[in-house]
């Protein structure tokens, strides 16, 4: 237990590490990148050979060829007695036991009442063992199920080198995810079809353990999306939806990133809407304004951007500065009526009316995913973090005279533009020297 704690721990401090420089090129993130894309290749090869059940056929065939059946197929039958069998037959055979029954001596009414009273102590007290063992076991089946990203390595300090640690294939194989909200990964997982009823749970990225209460929400039966619980759910309600797992017990991690995305974004739009709760606070029912409106359990559901354009000149001009900077949605919201002014309409609906209320979102960086990858548990190289600030080693506040890493993924991002630039400009001017003598010959 104490192992596996300190694991954890030593992970989430990783999370906000700065990329470590590594020289030995067999362990580079894109070597193992590399070989984590082969890696999901080939077990969905083995899925779907799996499914053909191509090796139950290996061994049919249609029936005795031509040849075959002009021979004479001679049948050895053989013929044996009863002798052969005689070792199975066990040696002595064993005495047939019939059970006696034991009469037990009648018990008195003050006996049966003592054990009964036992029975009810011991049942409560084991009952108490249980609730302290569940509440501090060991990480459950949904711990460690996200796909959390590496920290991008960004290893070059020289502008005119290509290895600058970005991927090589930045503009052709990858999709960025931005802005990232500020807020808590999580899994929201959805158990019946009930959208009245408490049906769905949030579930911690690490432990997986529950962060809150059951809550009613749109979400269909059977349903896992990747989550970011924003830090100021009280106050809007938002939960932001990254990633799908599954959809109606249909594997959609499975798939290509842009397929998952896509359907992310398809099938929370016809999703319908779900309405706050009606508040329960006496100070916001007397009068207060809707900000002070406090969320029981999340009611939006906000899947965040992404973005498939990934040339150097997108990034640079558009996906860049929208990392950087805060959105600002709506969200459904009470309000509060007075509670001594009786409204005596027919067909006035009972409860509070529901007004739009204007909220920002708060950035905290972006992340890439490799277009050919599937989703899979743990952390993987396949996805990368790039945060907006530096942290210090268990320590919240950034570290002075340090470059940021979307300001360091910006400055590589405008090199590479400059060395292809430079190399257009270059092959340009060849081609105008060598024109004459091309033509000449």
């Amino acid at each position: 237990m104490t192992t596996m704690s300190s694991s954890i721990k030593a992970r989430k401090i990783s999370f906000k590490l700065p990329p470590t420089t590594i020289t030995d090129k067999l362990h580079s993130q894109q070597v193992r990148r590399s070989k984590a894309l082969e890696e999901q290749k080939r077990r969905r090869a083995e899925r779907i050979d799996a499914s053909r059940q191509l090796d139950s056929f290996a061994d049919l065939s249609l029936g005795l060829d031509d040849e075959d059946e002009d021979e004479d197929v001679q049948t050895e039958v053989v013929r044996e007695g009863v002798g052969a069998f005689a070792t199975m037959l066990e040696s002595e055979p064993q005495p047939i036991t019939t059970a006696t029954s034991v009469v037990s001596p009648p018990q008195s009414e003050q006996t049966k009442k003592k054990n009964k009273r036992k029975r009810k102590a011991r049942s409560k007290q084991q009952d108490r063992h249980q609730q302290q063992t569940e509440k501090h076991a060991e990480p459950n089946e949904w711990a460690d199920k996200c796909m959390y990203a590496e920290l991008l390595e960004m290893n070059s300090e020289d502008p005119w080198t290509a290895t600058d640690g970005l991927p090589d294939d930045l503009e052709t194989g990858w999709v960025v995810v931005a802005p990232v909200p500020v807020g808590k990964r999580c899994l929201a997982i959805s158990l019946n079809n009930n959208g009245t009823a408490p049906n769905t749970m949030l579930r911690s990225r690490a432990l997986g353990k529950p962060l809150m209460a059951r809550f009613p929400s749109s979400l269909p039966p059977n349903t896992v999306v990747d989550c970011i619980l924003d830090s100021h759910w009280r106050d809007n309600g938002i939960l932001h939806v990254l990633d799908v797992i599954k959809w109606k017990g249909q594997d959609i991690g499975d798939c290509e990133t842009p397929f998952r995305f896509w359907w992310r974004d398809t099938r929370l739009a016809e999703l319908p809407i779900s309405h706050p709760p009606a508040p329960t606070s006496p100070k916001y029912q007397s009068g207060s304004v809707p900000s002070e409106y406090r969320f029981s359990y999340p009611t939006t559901l906000l899947p965040i951007p992404y973005h498939q354009n990934t040339s150097l000149a997108s990034l640079s001009a558009v996906v860049l500065p929208l990392a950087r900077s805060s959105r600002s949605v709506t969200v459904d919201v009470p309000v509060p009526t007075p509670t001594d002014v009786s409204m005596d309409i027919d067909g006035a609906v009972e409860g509070p009316s529901i007004t739009r209320l204007p909220v920002t979102i708060y950035p905290d960086g972006m992340l890439l995913y490799v277009s050919e990858a599937s989703y899979e548990s743990g952390t993987s190289p396949l996805s990368s973090w790039v945060p907006i600030r530096s942290f210090n080693p268990g320590s919240e506040l950034p570290p002075s005279n340090t470059e940021a890493p979307l300001d360091k993924f910006q400055r590589l991002v405008r090199q590479r533009m400059e060395r292809k630039t430079g190399a257009v400009s270059i092959e340009v001017e060849i081609q105008v020297v060598c024109a004459p003598l091309i033509t000449k010959s």
